[in-house]
């Protein structure tokens, strides 16, 4: 076996159902029921206009060599609509990862998910007014590389996150984070009472009626100093 220049061509099995279910939940209340160490670094921002405010889909993991997309253009013929491409670049932004023709392809002619760059993208202008849910790091007129090598479904990493092949991905304005395919289903139940709470605690604010006593109470476990006094 080649490690390091590779194709898997299936997955673990997936639950679509899961899909619909966290397009209601926002990606921040995910993240807090994660204990907020499972989010993509915030330099990878939403590109394009989709129409749905979150974005949601299973992994297809890319692993490709600095500034180079073949492995990302044999993903693209095996991802569909219920997949997320996610590319782990090495955290390469010398070239752009892909410009509007991959993108106008993923769209009209895969109708795939949506993409996840750990890289730029080109074609800016042309690529923020599609719905194609696209998130990259930023824009970069310098083509890629198209030798490899690379791998397709194999675990990659992006800002120190482990990534999958089935993980589900859920992505909004906020950023990215990445649920582990067999906790996906368990989770779901807790973020929905989350969020359930935290939409009371917006409310609550809005009426003037925030509770913030936890504020004096840890100042106080962790021993702050408070001086009645103006510092000079």
């Amino acid at each position: 076996m080649s490690i390091g220049n590779r194709i898997f061509t299936k997955r673990p099995q997936l639950n679509t159902n899961l899909i619909e279910e966290y397009e209601q939940l926002p990606v921040a209340n995910i993240a807090d029921k994660m204990n907020r160490i499972s989010v993509i670094g915030n330099d990878i921002k939403l590109i394009s206009s989709p129409k749905k405010p979150v974005t949601v889909g299973f992994a297809v993991t890319v692993k490709v060599r600095a500034g180079d997309n073949l492995m990302l253009h044999a993903a693209l013929e095996m991802a569909n609509e219920n997949d997320i491409i996610i590319v782990s670049n090495e955290g390469d932004r010398s070239r752009a990862l892909m410009g509007e023709i991959m993108a106008t392809y993923a769209h009209y002619d895969k109708h795939i998910g949506g993409i996840i760059l750990d890289g730029p993208i080109r074609d800016l202008d042309a690529i923020s007014k599609m719905e194609l849910p696209l998130f990259a790091a930023g824009a970069n007129p310098a083509g890629p590389f198209k030798q490899g090598p690379g791998e397709v479904n194999t675990p990659i990493a992006i800002s120190g996150i482990a990534i999958c092949p089935g993980d589900l991905i859920v992505a909004d304005t906020d950023g990215i984070v990445v649920i582990p395919l067999m906790e996906a289903s368990n989770l779901l139940d807790q973020v929905k009472e989350y969020s359930k709470y935290d939409s009371g605690k917006v409310e609550a604010a809005k009426a003037g009626k925030a509770n913030k006593d936890w504020v004096k109470r840890i100042i106080n476990e962790t021993g702050v100093e408070i001086i009645d006094g103006t510092y000079n």
